[in-house]
């Protein structure tokens, strides 16, 4: 296989020394972050079933190899790639799958270990939309996700993707994910923090990833990081499960945070360790529980996940100094509720009990229930969707 030339600075390459466990191998990890990644893909099922799609792209002669802690996931090898781009097939144009590094899908696994299915959900820097994306498909368009996103032109390609694959139970917002805790004080079921970091891991995908690489960057992304994981621990409620993840591998981004808010709220945190998470989880299972993904243990990028539980609720952070605004729909009556649902039926539109029905001037739409808590208290860039307008007779 061909080798990437990849920039590895040496004082990167000797702080990775430092952090390798002893039973992997430092020059396997030089021989790992040369090679060009595997590309992977994630069946949508909430448009396709796994067995569905699989014979559907039989006549492809895809090579599609399973990723362990996904069973949507797939390795995916073309022969046609050069004739036809994966992101330009009719399967990936219409939302049957998504394109999705398989170490990306590590959060979302570790969200739903328990088997549980939270009714509200955060994922607090969510473009492009892979995890959202994974969040909705595993709840069924059920229950309701709140996307952030800080960077504006990130939203709108958040949206484009949400759109292709379907979904109807997200509403997009566009803040600091600092502001959640303060603003929505225990009101998630779960939340998946994608933080913000240094990418140390993607350098399969970006050989020039680390070419503004320094140890004073990453100290200050890390301040970032302790910022983000406090405010989303506030926005949890107890019982509640928080995974935190990166796609870097030093440990001031990784361990130390985690390590951080657990000093912060030693009553109030808990550690639910992965290493049943799939199997050989446990080739990278931390001492506390973590997987700490180095690229030559699953041929994937590098990656970090934590997954806790808030035991018990904390005191909450000043109020938001800021104005909302009045949410600008009412729900539908229910004589008016009815006559929409009827003639959505008549023309093979239907949707689950918990999304409702609501109004703005003549335009009706759809909103998923679980999000309602959060009604005026925060400013949505996009949520629901637009069912129908009302005319005058006449």
């Amino acid at each position: 296989m061909a080798q990437n030339a990849v920039y590895l600075p040496e004082e990167f390459l000797a702080q990775m020394r430092a952090a390798m466990p002893t039973h992997l191998s430092f020059d396997d990890f030089i021989a790992a972050c040369q090679r060009p990644l595997r590309r992977s893909i994630r069946v949508n099922t909430l448009k396709i079933t796994v067995a569905d799609f699989l014979q559907l792209v039989a006549p492809y002669r895809w090579q599609l190899t399973p990723v362990p802690w996904c069973e949507e996931g797939f390795w995916i090898e073309r022969e046609d790639e050069d004739d036809l781009p994966l992101g330009s097939t009719a399967e990936h144009l219409s939302g049957l799958f998504y394109i999705q590094e398989a170490s990306s899908m590590l959060p979302v696994a570790a969200l739903f270990a328990d088997g549980q299915m939270p009714k509200r959900v955060m994922d607090v820097a969510a473009a492009p939309g892979s995890k959202t994306t994974q969040i909705a498909a595993r709840m069924g368009n059920e229950g309701g996700i709140l996307a952030n996103e800080y960077s504006a032109s990130r939203v709108k390609v958040l949206h484009a993707n949400i759109s292709r694959c379907g979904i109807s139970n997200v509403a997009l917002t566009h803040f600091d994910g600092r502001v959640f805790g303060a603003a929505l004080p225990e009101c998630f079921d779960a939340i998946l923090l994608d933080a913000p970091c240094s990418g140390e891991g993607v350098v399969r995908k970006d050989p020039d990833a680390l070419k503004n690489w320094s140890p004073e960057s990453n100290a200050e992304i890390a301040v970032t990081q302790h910022e983000l994981i406090d405010s989303a621990f506030h926005a949890l409620r107890p019982g509640g499960t928080l995974v935190y993840s990166t796609c870097t591998l030093n440990r001031q981004e990784n361990e130390e945070v985690v390590n951080g808010l657990l000093a912060r709220y030693p009553q109030a945190v808990e550690v639910l360790p992965l290493g049943s998470l799939f199997p050989q989880a446990s080739e990278a299972l931390t001492e506390e529980g973590f997987l700490h993904v180095f690229p030559q243990i699953f041929d994937c990028e590098g990656f970090f996940v934590a997954r806790l539980r808030k035991t018990a609720a904390i005191d909450p952070l000043p109020a938001p100094g800021y104005k909302v605004g009045k949410f600008p729909f009412t729900p539908l009556k229910t004589r008016e509720s009815a006559a929409v649902i009827a003639a959505a039926a008549a023309v093979g539109l239907q949707w689950t009990a918990d999304h409702t029905l609501w109004q703005r001037d003549k335009e009706i739409w759809l909103f998923p229930q679980a999000l309602e808590a959060l009604f005026g208290k925060v400013r949505f860039s996009r949520i629901g969707i637009r069912l129908a307008e009302t005319h005058n007779k006449g």
